[in-house]
């Protein structure tokens, strides 16, 4: 840790922030933190970096949500999930960073433009159904192990649904909870996880878990119809970063 830059703490902070709020029903925010990390170490250290912090917030997030979410979206996701995790773990020394980067937040920026042009918001709820949720989450395994960017697949499929906001978080947290899990041993194994340096940030897991139990606080109180919203544009600037990042480097 004595080489890292002085502001490395700064960097960590916000960028723990953000995990912890993304575990308090906003799980587009937490992609926020590993572009926001990436700024002082490089990537693959800041993905390693940030897991423990998703491990220990997704704890508290499923205290929070234990009694919110959808049974059937896990029932068809976790599994989906998980093989997208193995997937991401065989090729990880082979798939280019950069070039998952740009699809997903291709992804991400046409689900937003899809959603604007047919005014979502005013289509019937469209029910979970298995071949969508095994490819989207398959997909979300995938990206969330790469960079901890499975937010915006997760969303192509779920939000078109139209949860309860409640459920809406509650079932991202306790999906990504089971994804983060189970990205521990590989993220051991390809060498990404670094507990001598973790050891020195863990006055940080405090404030993340704070911001965890603040952002579940918001989500009970925010009108359905404004959260939504804010995951909609949330979701379409992070996305526009993705893309840039892909084409031009993180």
């Amino acid at each position: 840790m004595s080489d890292l830059p002085a502001h490395f703490f700064l960097a960590a902070t916000i960028a723990a922030l953000c995990v912890g709020l993304s575990k308090g029903g906003f799980p587009i925010i937490g992609m926020l933190a590993v572009p926001i990390l990436a700024l002082v170490v490089p990537p693959v250290m800041a993905a390693g970096l940030l897991l423990p912090f998703y491990n220990v917030t997704d704890i508290f997030g499923v205290i929070a949500y234990h009694r919110s979410f959808d049974r059937r979206n896990l029932a068809i996701l976790v599994p989906a999930g998980l093989a997208g995790v193995a997937i991401g773990w065989a090729t990880a020394r082979y798939v280019p960073e950069r070039y998952v980067t740009l699809l997903i937040g291709v992804i991400g920026i046409a689900f937003c433009l899809n959603y604007l042009l047919r005014r979502l918001e005013t289509a019937e709820p469209r029910p979970a159904d298995l071949p969508r949720g095994i490819g989207w989450g398959i997909i979300t395994g995938f990206t969330s192990f790469v960079s901890h960017s499975g937010a915006p697949p997760y969303q192509m499929y779920v939000v078109p649904q139209k949860l309860d906001k409640m459920v809406f978080a509650g079932t991202s947290t306790l999906l990504f909870a089971v994804i983060n899990a189970a990205k521990l041993l590989p993220y051991w194994e390809l060498g990404q996880l670094s507990f001598d340096n973790i050891k020195l940030m863990i006055w940080i897991f405090l404030m993340a878990i704070a911001a965890t139990f603040a952002s579940f606080w918001l989500t009970r109180v925010m009108p359905q119809k404004l959260f939504y919203r804010i995951v909609m544009v949330a979701l379409f600037l992070i996305s526009l970063k993705l893309v840039h990042d892909g084409l031009f480097g993180a």
